[in-house]
């Protein structure tokens, strides 16, 4: 099969190729697991932070991608949960060990054994993948290929990060980024929170009118001051200097609900501009986003087909993936990117 590997950590830029297309022998399902032709997989932010080793993979090559659509093609001999032919997906979450408190509670993403799909085990930049049945998902028929993709990882965090504000309905509620997990959660909101006004903070001028666009009642900049105190935020920038300038415009009480992987340390230096009166004083809180539990995705799908969420999507050719990658390290995306691979 043909795949594209990450053999070496290095900086994503203008005119670089971080990943290199190879061939690979197809991968054989193990006992609980299916193997999956791969259809359509989407391109996340956090590959850039295995890439640049902000998150390494344990080994090197590995196939990256979280955001696997794909068909079942075989079944190991214990796996009997989908049948040949049906439509799947697999996110960030691969495995996890099943017997700690974190995953009887049903937080597996706190498992101290999590494994990430394309990070830990071979992901879905490849023709063909391996995933174990209990972490594979039935996609609604009412989403195409490409527009699965995003909602198993851009949407199902956003609707993590979502939950994890404590929002009221009617409660005010801050975006802070808007790309392929801000515009959904958007969506989300018009339909979980109806009486809820969004604001939106994002760097671009072509972001903030997508988000006016989208139901958005206020738009601005970075470093803006929103017109009322917000209840909660959700941050979903790369850096520090958004959670900072987050703060200022959280009302006492408030959350703000970091939804990032790793953050770059290229304005780390920003953390100590935090004072502590204007920033963190009346009982604010700070809340991290750490991964994604099999409860999220299976609940998000549904709310997503319920509500006929579809999201903004670029599609590229399979060839395209160092293209992709980086465009959303230099220019950003409006929406999601996704790799056409079946």
């Amino acid at each position: 099969m043909k795949a594209w590997v990450l053999e070496q950590i290095s900086k994503v830029g203008e005119g670089s190729s971080p990943l290199r297309m190879v061939d690979l022998p197809t991968p054989t399902p193990g006992t609980d697991e299916v193997l999956l032709r791969v259809l359509t997989c989407g391109v996340c932010h956090t590959e850039l932070d295995e890439i640049e080793g902000r998150t390494p993979p344990p080994h090197l090559p590995v196939v990256l991608g979280h955001q696997v659509v794909g068909l079942v093609v075989e079944r190991g001999p214990d796996a009997h949960l989908f049948a040949v032919g049906e439509r799947v997906g697999v996110a960030w979450i691969y495995s996890a060990c099943g017997r700690c408190p974190f995953c009887a509670s049903g937080n597996e993403n706190l498992c101290p054994d999590f494994k990430a799909t394309g990070r830990d085990v071979d992901g879905g930049y490849a023709e063909y993948m391996v995933a174990p049945e209990g972490f594979v998902y039935r996609i609604p028929d009412v989403f195409s290929d490409t527009e699965a993709a995003p909602l198993l990882c851009a949407g199902a965090i956003g609707y993590r990060s979502l939950r994890l504000c404590n929002l009221q309905d009617g409660q005010s509620l801050g975006l802070v980024g808007f790309g392929a997990s801000g515009h959904q959660v958007l969506k989300m909101v018009r339909y979980m929170y109806p009486n809820t006004p969004v604001y939106v903070f994002a760097r671009a001028q072509s972001e903030r009118v997508f988000a006016l666009e989208l139901g958005a009642v206020w738009a601005g900049d970075i470093g803006d001051i929103s017109p009322v105190q917000l209840n909660a935020i959700i941050d979903t920038t790369p850096v520090w200097r958004p959670v900072v300038e987050a703060l200022k415009n959280l009302s006492p009480g408030g959350r703000l609900v970091i939804n990032a992987i790793r953050k770059e340390d290229v304005d780390k230096d920003y953390l100590l501009r935090i004072d502590y009166p204007t920033h963190l004083w009346m009982e604010k809180e700070i809340k991290s986003v750490a991964n994604v539990a099999r409860r999220d995705v299976r609940e998000f799908l549904n709310v997503a087909a319920e509500i006929g969420l579809r999201p903004e999507v670029q599609e590229h050719p399979f060839v395209e993936a160092n293209r992709a990658l980086v465009e959303i390290k230099t220019k950003g995306a409006r929406g999601a990117k996704v790799l056409r691979i079946g």
